[in-house]
């Protein structure tokens, strides 16, 4: 399928758009630390009774926060299968041979930190439900970190960084569809798959028109938010219909992908509006009332140790154990030391973390506190020391 060539429309495709990406994620995770200390301060000021009480309150059918976290965040996971699927198909990700270092050590940086949860909460029930808050890395938070350490860390690292998050945020994304959905209705859930056959149906016979796209999307939205598989489930479902034109000869080609015209449009959006928003809707927790004894309760230390030891122990051993073993090369210019400090950055796992925490604790608000504590904790504790790693560690051997 060849896309036309529109001379009244030019739009500049910028040199990398993965470096484009890594910039705006750099930005956006500096302003999402602003949102998130903002929302404690509030939290826990004269104006956290507002604060509270406008987040509780019902715009038509849902609560504000509901809108936020069900309707608004669908466009977060929107763009997160876009990228999804670009860096799949035409990216970092598109061949096995660049994918198989993020990719275990994105699956080393989920598994161990749900067993170093699991240890501390696997015997009481109510909490074990969990499990997979801290298994998930904030890029945004991630690469913001990062880009304050300037050209200390190489490249090579950012990129390495920003593909483990994307096969993260898969990974997470599979885990809400499968084990933090409600009852399932199938006849909206009928409704979703009919939208989504016809979705695919038009990218097939190469509809390009991307307004088409959003309208279905909008419908998909409202039948899986019915189904009682989670609403912004949907957001990634769409994102796998949008056509997809692979890099051409003629850069101005690439520009008229639909995929990379909604990527792009959304990208400043969701980076700079949506995430900041939801940072400050969620990270407020209110202090009043919580002793000491909360810092050490069997919750909050899975949450926490699991972001800062599970994902060191996880992403930094999975990879190390890969480079041993000569199945993959050390990213290039990296010393160990880099690497290390690089998987400890992974421990940020600040907005998917909420919103999974939200998810397993949706009906109590008291162990929602102490998951946000735990993220609260185990994010700042994996940021500070991950940014002192990289800081002071030997550089690897130069890029020829």
């Amino acid at each position: 399928m060849t896309l036309p060539h529109h001379r009244s429309f030019r739009f500049r495709r910028p040199v990398s758009v993965l470096r484009a990406f890594l910039d705006s994620s750099a930005s956006g995770g500096l302003v999402l630390m602003g949102a998130a200390a903002l929302a404690l301060l509030v939290a826990n000021s004269s104006w956290a009774p507002a604060y509270f009480g406008a987040l509780s309150l019902y715009l038509g059918p849902l609560s504000l926060s509901h809108w936020i976290n069900d309707a608004l965040m669908a466009l977060f996971f929107l763009m997160v299968g876009l990228e999804i699927k670009r860096e799949m198909l035409d990216g970092q990700l598109a061949s096995w041979n660049r994918r198989i270092l993020p990719g275990v050590a994105a699956l080393g940086g989920m598994a161990v930190p749900a067993l170093i949860f699991l240890v501390f909460n696997g015997h009481d029930p109510a909490t074990a439900r969990g499990w997979a808050i801290p298994s998930a890395t904030d890029i945004a938070f991630a690469l913001g970190v990062m880009s304050l350490l300037g050209n200390r860390v190489p490249a090579s690292l950012k990129l390495f960084l920003a593909a483990l998050a994307i096969i993260d945020d898969l990974g997470a994304v599979l885990i809400i569809a499968l084990f933090y959905s409600g009852t399932l209705d199938f006849a909206m859930l009928g409704g979703a798959a009919l939208v989504l056959v016809l979705l695919f149906a038009l990218n097939r016979a190469g509809v390009l028109r991307l307004w088409v796209y959003l309208i279905l999307g909008a419908v998909l939205w409202f039948f899986v938010f019915r189904s009682g598989i989670h609403a912004t489930v949907a957001g990634v479902l769409l994102a796998l219909a949008v056509p997809l034109q692979p890099s051409p000869a003629r850069p101005d080609d690439l520009a008229h992908s639909p995929l990379h015209r909604l990527e792009h449009g959304l990208q400043g959006w969701v980076t700079f509006l949506v995430i900041p928003i939801f940072g400050f809707a969620n990270a407020g927790v209110s202090l009043a009332g919580l002793s000491l004894g909360v810092l050490g309760d069997h919750l909050t230390l899975g949450v926490a140790l699991g972001l800062f030891l599970g994902k060191l122990i996880g992403v930094f051993g999975s990879a190390w154990a890969m480079i041993k073993l000569g199945w993959a090369e050390m990213p290039a210019g990296a010393s160990t030391w880099q690497l290390t400090g690089t998987a400890m950055l992974c421990g940020i796992g600040f907005t998917m973390s909420l919103f999974i925490g939200l998810l397993a604790f949706a009906d109590n608000p008291a162990l929602q506190a102490e998951v946000k504590i735990g993220i609260i904790m185990g994010s700042l504790a994996a940021g500070l020391m991950g940014a002192a790693i990289l800081r002071f560690a030997p550089r690897g051997d130069p890029v020829p």
